[in-house]
């Protein structure tokens, strides 16, 4: 049992083995810029507590408790007591107070979520259990807590709701642009939220080793032994960087259907994350405290978000994040650049403006790495990939 009272597991409160922990920490300590400025907002928003009573009464949130209660098995100290170790461990090491329940699920596809209103609750399923050793089960449990922690699980909930209310009245005119508009915008926050969880399951295990291989397992399955995370990772540069203009399309509208990014892409991220002075700093003791949340300014936190889409679009290696760049950049010859992304255009006869402001009409300057791509098929599955955990 901790100094405060609470039991974690079996081993008198403390983690499994030695850890870190994190008093008081605050979850935008760990959350990705964009998601701390949606959050920092909601929380300001006066009147948000009274929202929230008002839609618990319309939400499923009752019946899937009463669900899971009947027709899982709850995590506890008579039952999955090792998953119950991890959960505790979790929660002392991130310092959340009241330690969620956990249910397994019947279902062998490997998923976890956490959701709930008046308190969260954390689900996983047997394909998940079976799937993760013991280090990379505790770096997906923390990162539940971490969507616990942040809120996440109470805004979900509340933005699933409206998201799927939305959709049954698709059928108004021009309701559907709407609604799509909407729901776009919510998944690309869900997708922001899982990174930071992925954050909090790093300051939980804290062994980026076994978050990668979480990752990739849930990416390829329980084949370890034809696996290695070096290229899993090298997968996730050809993917930002491979192709022309084209694909870069075709990757937004793969990821547009998703609520969760790539895992090959949450890698990727995460171990760019664990070797910032950022991480170092809270490794170190150095990270906001919950008690400062309250004075968090909703400015800051657009002006963070802001900052961190323009140099994310700055340095990334897609062809299309380096056209965008270069407009910003004021670059010239934006016709030329177009054509030669998309590949197709090579030969095009040239434009029938000809040259301008003195230019010698040497014509569109050679080798812009512009990604350029030859051949190879270019259409999207017919079906995106189901989000994973």
């Amino acid at each position: 049992m901790s100094e405060d009272g609470r039991e974690y597991n079996g081993s008198g409160g403390l983690p499994s083995r030695q850890r870190r922990r994190f008093p008081g920490i605050s979850s935008r300590a760990y959350e990705h810029p964009a998601d701390r400025s949606a959050l920092v907002a909601l929380r300001k928003l006066s009147g948000f507590d009274t929202v929230f009573k008002a839609l618990s009464g319309l939400l499923p949130e009752r019946s899937l408790r009463l669900l899971f209660l009947s027709d899982s098995v709850r995590v506890s100290d008579q039952q999955f007591t090792h998953l119950n170790d991890m959960l505790r461990d979790a929660c002392y090491v991130l310092d959340l107070e009241k330690v969620p329940p956990m249910y397994v699920n019947q279902d062998p596809q490997p998923n976890a979520m956490c959701i709930g209103l008046d308190e969260p609750i954390i689900v996983v399923t047997t394909g998940l259990v079976e799937l993760l050793d013991e280090e990379e089960m505790r770096a997906v449990i923390g990162h539940e807590v971490g969507h616990a922690l942040s809120g996440h699980a109470v805004y979900r909930t509340i933005l699933l709701f409206l998201t799927n209310l939305a959709i049954r009245v698709a059928w108004i005119p021009l309701g559907n642009l709407a609604i799509m508009a909407i729901v776009t915008a919510l998944r690309e926050w869900f997708r922001k939220s899982e990174l930071s969880a992925d954050r909090a399951g790093l300051l939980v295990g804290q062994d980026l080793r076994a978050s990668m291989r979480g990752l990739m397992k849930i990416a390829g399955g329980n084949h370890l032994h034809e696996m290695n995370v070096d290229a899993f990772l090298k997968q996730a540069e050809e993917y930002e960087a491979g192709g022309d203009l084209r694909d870069s399309v075709l990757k937004i509208l793969n990821v547009l259907p998703r609520t969760h990014p790539f895992t090959t892409v949450r890698a990727a991220e995460l171990k760019k994350w664990a070797e910032s002075r950022e991480f170092q700093r809270i490794m170190d003791g150095h990270y906001p405290r919950r008690a400062e949340d309250k004075d968090t300014s909703v400015t800051d936190s657009f002006r963070e978000s802001a900052a961190h889409y323009t140099t994310s679009v700055k340095n990334s290696k897609d062809p299309l994040m380096k056209l965008v760049s270069d407009i910003a950049g004021g670059a010239g010859d934006l016709g030329g650049r177009v054509r030669r992304g998309f590949g197709g255009f090579a030969g095009s006869a040239p434009s029938e403006d000809g040259p301008r402001n003195g230019s010698d009409g040497s014509g569109p300057d050679a080798g812009d790495g512009n990604g350029t791509s030859g051949g190879g098929p270019d259409g999207p599955t017919d079906t995106p990939p189901r989000d994973k955990s």
